[in-house]
């Protein structure tokens, strides 16, 4: 584990964590949630869960959560500090493909970063629970940037995420065509936990997940043969 700061244009030096397996077949540019950052036991899992898997990722924090807001910085912001981790992250894995995105939030930046002009070597875009409308406010209105990005993409997200009706989500990664895809995690809220009732627990669904994650990278970006 690697810690590093990455000085971005448009907002603060942020701290970020890189954690690279040896032979790893891509990064993950891994932006957190807005309620928490980079350092959350999710966030943490995720990255060791990667790693076990040979995945590298650089996690990172955005302005707002370095200096120890709680308001989420303004998108301009937040989309520099995006490029710029993707910009780290080039420096820091050479030769690897990148792919881009994050929990909630992160993801959400990171989509509207990409749409907005294409990320440098950004092969693709994961997002762990799209936000797609507030809770309680179901709209689609957080997706129209999506038809913008031309890498391929996938949604992972919870049967029961507040933030994402799927009559709604469905439609939406449909109308993307091939490019989108959509894993579902049964019984699943907007933080990956499942009732008690379905004999899962937390560490089952992330390992379901994070094998869905690799099983995709796998298809944008094949290992090189030696």
């Amino acid at each position: 584990m690697q810690k590093l700061t990455i000085d971005g244009e448009s907002s603060i030096p942020v701290s970020a964590i890189l954690m690279k397996p040896e032979q790893a077949r891509a990064c993950f540019v891994f932006a957190h949630g807005a309620g928490a950052g980079m350092s959350h036991i999710f966030m943490e899992q995720v990255a060791a869960g990667l790693y076990d898997r040979g995945i590298a990722t650089l996690r990172y924090q955005f302005p707002y959560m370095e200096k120890g807001s709680k308001r989420p910085d303004a998108p301009a912001v937040a989309h520099a500090t995006v490029r710029a981790a993707a910009a780290e992250a080039r420096e820091r894995c050479p030769g690897l493909p990148l792919i881009a995105g994050g929990k909630s939030f992160g993801g959400r930046m990171t989509s509207q970063a990409q749409a907005t002009a294409p990320l440098k070597g950004v092969h693709g875009l994961a997002f762990l629970g799209f936000p797609l409308h507030p809770a309680g406010k179901p709209s689609t209105m957080r997706a129209e940037h999506l038809a913008q990005i031309l890498v391929p993409t996938i949604f992972i997200q919870g049967t029961r995420d507040k933030l994402a009706e799927l009559s709604l989500l469905k439609p939406v990664v449909e109308s993307l065509g091939p490019k989108a895809s959509l894993h579902l995690v049964q019984d699943a809220d907007h933080a990956f936990h499942v009732p008690a009732r379905t004999g899962r627990n937390d560490h089952d669904v992330m390992a379901e997940f994070l094998d869905a994650f690799v099983t995709w990278v796998s298809t944008i970006a094949p290992r090189k043969q030696p």
